[in-house]
Formats: structure tokens, sequence, C-alpha cells
């Protein structure tokens, strides 16, 4: 039967009414149900096989006709005998059970379901009553060994599909799946089958639980900790889910979670010390080896890595990520996280490192940052070998009702968009959460997907212990005031199978009271509290910077035959592979650059930075929207062959190369994609790691990336990262949408050289600046301010010499004038710096001197300085900048530069730039003729 279970999806009028054409007219009928209804084979098919037991069931005995043909039709008549009509109305009620089963469970714990129809009940398949006692051999489709009563069969469907789990999976469109699943679930009614010793494992940890929890209330009365009470069953959940994944093959876990229940994650999962929690309740002071100041973060965002030995004996390693209040963002730090361990860590076998992500229901329902990530599970350049969500529905956002915080009828309904199967569970039976833990780990083991376990609890008290959530669910809260807790229920349930005695639970929990009385003391002789480094083996070898360390210089030239190798690899086709006449000319250009012209232009610079770093034993990484050719066709990391498609990476061919070189278009996504490359960087230092966007200012549409993990998590969490951001910006008559990266807002965020904030101007100096980027013993965040029109300006060239022989400069001085003759010097940054030169030259204004900032922050006063000697008849000191006087680098200027300067810019504005490229024009000219006759 299974091999025809879809046929209990098809409308059996219908069936019956094709089954009529077939025996009036065969050549009628659609040629695959022609091949269904044939009457000699298909009586001798698998389905006439079943049709002969339905037929001996139902009358007694065997088909006595000489021709099985006369059991699909006995009468002869051209329609279907009551009996195969009976099993298709039985396949289409078990078809219910599959798709709408998951609506009438009990997986509430303090509320009545909403009503759903049609409902279940037999009368809605054309069933009654009197066919309860009929044996059907459909039964073999819920996993009974042969034809049952129709009452066992729907006994069955009722204790897989309908107690305290509900499953969503009959929209997933591979057979091997859906099997897969139906045999999991089919299994001892889709109930755990759980040892003494397990049952025992389970009250434990939901002891630690509830007696957590209600120590925290005693002695931080008042304080915010955002408890999981209410949902303990996530406790033994993730207990049960680790020992499973580590049974499976999985080595390293990476958990993303927001700050319902962290706290006792962080200490009954993951084993952080008691007294560290205790002692962050204190609201003591930070201190960080290293760090001068450190700021730390509430107790509730802070990450942790460990190494646990589990109940089954096996050792895990377990990162829990560091996070912001700001619900979901850590989610695809979390993936690049994982993707970076699978990578380098365990030779490309994501299976090893498990991606766990607890949501919030509001949150997972309303922040489109889930969304962003889903979509990246099958994507070449960010899969993970398959995530595990687990959502703590507490049926309330903040104080939002959940009818108010959503349109779809389950906060998991974005599941359905990768075809991942949800599992709703009641969180009151922790035995069947720990079910939907194991089936989530063999699913992603399995099928390397995602996978959705949604816990339906509830929230013992408001978005925080001291708030009042009768306000908005009074009528919800009176329910959970009498509501006993998930350790209760479990207890009196195992005392009731008599499989522990009555005094276990207060033995338990009076041993552990003790233990974090102890741990409470001990607490109090802390005197400041201390980060515990997040992932610490990875970040050993880079100790943090001390002030002053981002100016030390850094040695990054490269010997010029071994850079002539590098340019030989990437500027020569491979023989016999057809390519775009475009793309052949463009690398002819290249080669013709270096070894004959020697002009190096911005593409080629760029590429020869990652090729010598390849070959030095670096990896390299680079992801965003069309990054493999270039927003502006400059890069051509990437190319494709005219008649295949097939892809060919130059940089791949570069003799003697050691580290990996890797670039990938992402999906049209700038919050998930760079919060998933900050994650890679975070967990592989090693690997030079790039995002970037489309246009500059895409960026702010990933601005809580930037602002609470990239330019703070030092501060925060003590939390190194070397993300580079290259980010296209230029006023070039774009409008106000393709003109400005906001620089303004990025120097906004830098104190205490928190991150590099550069502007580079020539193709050696953004060579020179991502070697060194590579290359430092520590890291920091660089965000590069990349060029559009300078791509191909015919000044904005680099030799040979200036990649192989020379180093980043944040300064660049004016070698065009006699600094003794100057008498106006203008500082500049980007390309406003050659339309000035081009002026200048022009109209022969020979007494200004034009000085390009190339790094804005940290600023490099020293270098400014010694700028400034060379121009000892000097009366006017300008800034020059082509954005509006409110955006820029010109109040970052006023505050840190060592003199004071006036400004000359366009006025104040609220949009970035005209959308009139002759506005834009006249504007651009106005500005730069104004730097002259200022």
């Amino acid at each position: 039967m299974d091999r025809f279970s879809f046929l209990g999806s098809a409308h059996i009028d219908f069936i019956d009414d094709l089954y009529r054409q077939y025996v009036a007219n065969p050549d009628a009928v659609e040629p695959s149900w022609r091949a269904f209804f044939q009457g000699y084979d298909f009586s001798r098919s698998d389905y006439g096989e079943v049709l002969e037991e339905v037929y001996a069931e139902v009358h007694g005995g065997p088909s006595s006709t000489a021709s099985a043909h006369s059991v699909a039709n006995p009468a002869g008549t051209g329609a279907l005998p009551d009996a195969v009509r009976a099993e298709f109305k039985v396949l289409n009620l078990i078809q219910g059970y599959r798709t709408r089963g998951h609506l009438f469970t009990a997986t509430n714990p303090v509320r009545a379901r909403r009503t759903y129809q049609p409902t279940l009940a037999i009368e809605n398949f054309g069933l009654s009553a009197s066919d309860l006692e009929t044996s059907f051999a459909a039964a073999t489709e819920v996993g009974l060994p042969g034809p049952a009563p129709l009452r066992e069969i729907i006994a069955h469907l009722e204790a897989i599909y309908c107690r305290s789990i509900g499953v969503e999976y009959a929209y997933n469109r591979q057979p091997e799946v859906l099997d897969w699943v139906k045999n999991f679930i089919h299994q001892n009614d889709n109930a755990p089958v759980l040892s003494l010793a397990e049952k025992r494992q389970i009250l434990h940890k939901l002891n630690q639980a509830v007696s957590f929890e209600g120590f925290l209330n005693t002695k931080f009365v008042g304080q915010k900790r955002f408890s999981i009470e209410g949902g303990e069953a996530l406790i033994p959940g993730l207990d049960f889910l680790l020992q499973r994944a580590a049974e499976r093959g999985v080595q390293e876990v990476v958990l993303g979670m927001a700050h319902r229940g962290r706290l006792n994650v962080l200490t009954n999962v993951f084993g952080k010390p008691h007294k560290l929690v205790f002692s962050e309740f204190e609201g003591k002071e930070f201190e960080a080896e290293g760090y001068d100041g450190f700021d730390g973060d509430v107790k509730y965002h802070l990450g942790h890595t460990a190494t646990q030995t589990l109940f089954n004996g096996l050792p895990i390693k377990l990162n829990l990520a560091p996070n912001p209040s700001h619900l979901e963002a850590v989610d695809p730090v979390v993936e690049g996280i994982a993707r970076a361990k699978g990578n380098t860590d365990y030779g490309m076998d994501r299976s090893k490192v498990l991606p766990i992500l607890i949501h919030g229901d509001a949150a997972v329902a309303g922040q489109g940052i889930v969304y962003e990530v889903l979509q990246m599970e099958r994507l070449d350049g960010y899969g993970t070998g398959g995530t595990i969500h687990l959502v703590i529905n507490n049926q309330v956002g903040f104080t939002t009702n959940y009818l108010d915080a959503r349109s779809s009828t389950y906060c998991t309904d974005v599941a359905k968009t990768v075809l991942a199967p949800v599992l709703h569970v009641n969180g009151d039976d922790v035995e069947a959460c720990v079910h939907a833990m194991r089936f989530a780990v063999e699913y992603r083991q399995k099928f390397g997907r995602d996978v959705f376990i949604d816990l339906l609890c509830y929230r013992k008290y408001g978005h925080n212990e001291g708030d009042e959530p009768r306000f908005t669910q009074p009528l919800l809260y009176k329910e959970i005031a009498r509501h006993p807790n998930p350790r209760e229920i479990y207890n009196q349930k195992l005392i009731a199978q008599g499989e522990v005695e009555a005094t276990l639970v207060k033995e338990m929990e009076s041993e552990f009271r003790a233990m974090l009385e102890g741990d409470f003391s001990e607490a109090k002789t802390i005197q400041k509290n201390v980060i515990t480094p997040f992932m610490l083996d990875e970040w050993t070898p880079y100790p943090p910077a001390r002030h002053g360390d981002s100016f030390k210089p850094v040695d990054t030239t490269y010997p010029a035959s071994d850079l002539a190798q590098v340019a030989q690899a990437l500027t020569q086709l491979p023989e016999g592979k057809k390519f775009f006449n475009k793309a052949a000319r463009l690398i002819e250009d290249r080669r013709r650059m270096f070894f004959d012209a020697d002009s190096i232009d911005w593409g080629l610079g760029e590429m020869l930075a990652y090729g010598t770093l390849v070959r030095e034993g670096y990896n390299v990484r680079i992801s965003g929207e069309d990054v493999e050719r270039g927003t502006f066709s400059h890069r051509h990391a990437i190319l494709k062959l005219e008649d295949s498609e097939e892809e060919v990476c130059l940089v791949d061919a570069v003799p003697g190369k050691k580290g990996r070189f890797a670039i990938y278009n992402s999906h049209l996504s700038e919050y998930a994609v760079l919060g998933f490359d900050y994650g890679y960087a975070l967990a592989s230092p090693e690997t030079l790691t790039i995002w970037e966007a489309q246009f500059g200012d895409f960026a702010n549409g990933a601005q809580i990336i930037i602002d609470q993990f990239i330019a703070a998590a030092e501060d925060k969490w003590r939390q190194q990262n070397g993300l580079v951001m290259f980010l296209p910006h230029g006023y070039e008559g774009q409008g106000a949408e393709h003109s400005s990266a906001r620089l303004e807002r990025f120097l906004q965020l830098c104190a205490e050289e928190n991150m590099i904030i550069c502007n580079p101007t020539t193709p050696a100096n953004h060579y020179h600046l991502l070697r060194r980027q590579a290359k430092r013993t520590f890291r920091k965040p660089l965000v590069v301010m990349t060029p559009k029109s300078l791509l191909r300006h015919a000044k904005a060239v680099s030799t040979r010499q200036e990649l192989a022989e020379g180093t980043f400069q944040p300064v660049l001085g004016d070698t065009t004038v006699r600094p003794e003759e100057v008498t106006k010097v203008v500082f500049c940054s980007g390309k406003l710096y050659y339309e000035l030169a081009e002026e200048r030259e022009k109209h022969g204004h020979q007494q200004t001197a034009l000085v390009r900032l190339e790094q804005l922050y940290p600023l490099d006063r020293d270098a400014v300085e010694a700028e400034l000697s060379r121009y000892p008849q000097a009366t006017q000191f300008l800034w020059a900048q082509e954005e509006p006087a409110n955006m820029g680098a010109w109040s970052h200027m006023l505050e840190h530069f060592p003199i004071r300067l006036e400004r000359v810019s366009p006025a104040a504005s609220a949009a970035p730039a005209s959308g009139s490229h002759q506005a834009a024009h006249k504007l651009q000219h106005a500005l730069i003729h104004s730097v002259f006759s200022h």
C-alpha cells in the first residue's frame, strides 16, 4: 500500500469517474491513469494484491473469478467496487490527519485551541460509525502490520498526530523525506521509549531548571532575569538533543538565543559556574585582560564556550554566541560561525557542527531576519548542513497577544518556505519534548536541512520579573497562576507509574539548593566580574590590540619576482576554453597593465592582494550581491565559459597557493549576509573575510549588525573581529540612494580604536590595506569606502614597485607642488581629490596643496602633522567634501583634527544627494570652484 499512498490525496469520486471513462474508452483517459487502470497488469500489481486482500477481508475469502479484474470491477459496471471506494476513503482520512492533524492536538498547556473546520470527523471523509469495526488494508499506512479495524486505525492516527505533538510535514515534496518522517513518527505512536535512568535524568534537569529560577527569585528580588519558568522543558530537551547529536557524530554546537531562559541554559546546559552568574547579578564592574575601561554587558547577553561531558558519557563542545537585545539579530552570526568551523576545524564536514537557534514566538514571526537566514539554507556560500530551530512559544510577545502578533496560523509558518518539518509540542509533556528533540537531530543529520520545534508553553511572569502581565493578559494569567510547573507534572506522572519515590524531587531540590547557597556565598568574594572568553581557542593567537597598536607599521611588501608569478596566473586564461570576448579582452588588458605598461588599475590591484595572500597561506572569503564580477564589473574573480557557464577562478591557478579563496554572490540580503560574514570572521580570524555592499548606502539595511556587533562587540564582549566591509562611495550623479555609504555614521560609531575607517584612492594603497588587515596580530573591523568611477580612472593607477615595496599610507601628501610656495592646504578624501587635482592643473593653482586622508579613523595625527610641517607659508587650511555639511567626515574632523579647519562642502541636506544628474553636476562643479576661490 505504501507504494500507492499518493492515491490517498485523490478524491474518490474523481477516481470513480476516471475508471468509468477507462472502461468505456481506455484511450480517452490520461496515460498515467490509463497505466494504473490497465486490466490484467493492474490486477497483477501490488495494488491489485491489496484489492485481493481487501476483497478477502470484506467477503471472507479470495475472489473466485478467473481474472483478478473481477475484483477491480466485480459487477462489470465500470464502477469501482464499494470495498475499494471505502479503502480510498480511509486513505483520505489518513491523509487528512497528516495534513491537518496538527490543528486538533492537545499541545497548548494553558489555553483552549482555536477551532478549525472541517474537523477530522470520519463523516467528513464519507465514513460512518458503521465502518468502525470494518477492517481496512489501509492500516499499513499508519504503521500497522496488516488490515485492521477503522477504530484501531483512528486510535493510532490520534496518538501519532493529535496528542502532545502536532506534526507539519506533508507540504514537503520529496518522497524520501515524507517516508522518513512517517516512519519516525509511526514508531511507538510518536512517543519516546525511555529507560528509567533517562526518565530520572529528565527529572534531574527539570529540577535544576525550576530550582535555579526559584533561587534567583528569592536572592535577587525584582531583578530582570527573563526566567524560563513555564518553559522549563527546554532544559531537559536541550540535554537530550545534545546527547543524540553527539551519538550521531556532532562534535560541536553553536547556539544563538535571546534573553528568555538564557541564564538557565548557561548554567544548566553549558555549565557556566553559578557563582559567576550570581556575581553578575550584584552589578559589579567588569575587568578583562588586555583591556582598560572595559564596559561589559548585561548578564543575559554574554556568550560562553565550554566542553561538556553529557549524560551518555560523550563529550561535546558548546558555544553560546553573545548577542544584543535586538531579537533574532544573532541568527546569521551563528550560521556564519558554524560555517567557518565546519570549513576550518572539521575539513568541510558540516555534519560535525550543529547550529541551534532558539527563537521567541513573536520574534520568529515578526522579525524579517528569520526569513533572510532561512533562505541561506541551501546556498553554496552560506549552507551549514541544516539548523535546528527551537521556539520558546510563550504565546505572548512583550505584552502583545499572539492574535495581534501575526496573521499566520502558527508563529513557525515561515518554516514552510524551505519545506522544513515543524513539530508543535506541549511544553508540559517533557517526554514529548525529548522525542521532538531527537526527531530534530535525526532529521538534520539525515538530510542536512533545517527543522523546527515549536515548544508551546507560557511565561510565568511578565516580560521581565517586575512587569505586571495582567494589565494586558488577565484571563491567561489567571490560568497560569494555578497551573503546576513541568517538574511537578512529570514528577507526579513518574510516581503514578511507580518509577520514582515520592520524596525524590524534594531530595533533588534540597541538594541542588545547598550547592547554590555555597556558590552564592562564593560569589560575594568576587571583586570584579570577568567575561568568559567566547571561542578562546580560536583567538589565543590574536591578543587584543593595545592603545596605539593601530598605528604600528605592518610589513606588507611582497617580492617583485613572486608578485609577477601571481600576476601571470591572474592574467592568463586556461587554454581550450571559450570565454566571452569581453572577458578575454579584460584579462589580456590586465596582462598588459602589469607586464607592459606598469600601470595597475583597481581591479587588478585588488586581485593581486588576494593572490599574494593565499600564496602565503591566508584564507580569503568574499560575499555579497554580485561580488564575483563586482557591481561595477571591475573584479571578475569568477569567469564563466560562454558555451557552458562553467566557472573559472584564476586565483586557484596561483602557483604555490596554500590558502583558500572563496567568493560567493549572495541572495538579495544585507542584514543576514553581513551578520553571517561577521560570524564567519568571528570563528575564523585567520581568514580575510569581506562583505561588499552593492552600493555603499545599502549597508543601512544591516544597521543592527553594524551598531550592535561590528562597532561595539569588543567593548561589550571582549570580542575581536576582522571583518572587512567594502562600501562603494562617491557622488557621481546617481541619486540619493547610490551616492553615499554614510561615512558619517561609521565615524560616529568610532571610539577607543574599535574600527578602521578608510577611503583609499590608489590601487596600491588598497592592496596594502587588505594585506595589512590579514597580517596584523590583532583584529579590528575594517570599513572601506570603495570607489566607483575611480575603478577605471586614468590617474587612479599604481606601479609594480608600489605594490612590491610599498606600504599602506594613511596620509597621501602632495608631491606635485613646491611646499615652500603653498599658501592653502586642502584636506580631502576619496575621488574628490582627482577632481580637485584636475581643476588645479587646468587653472594652475600651484599655491594650493591637496592632501588625501586615506585612513579617517583612527586618524594618524603624527602623519597629518608631518604633512602640515611641509608647508611653512600656508595660512589657509580647508576640509573639502562632496557630502552635504551635515554628512561625510566634517563633524569628525572638527573633533579629531590637530588644527582648526574651514569647511567647503554643499549645504546641509536631508537627502544625501540630488536625484537630478544635471543638478548634481552643477553642485559638484560649484564645490570644486569654491575650494580654489575660498
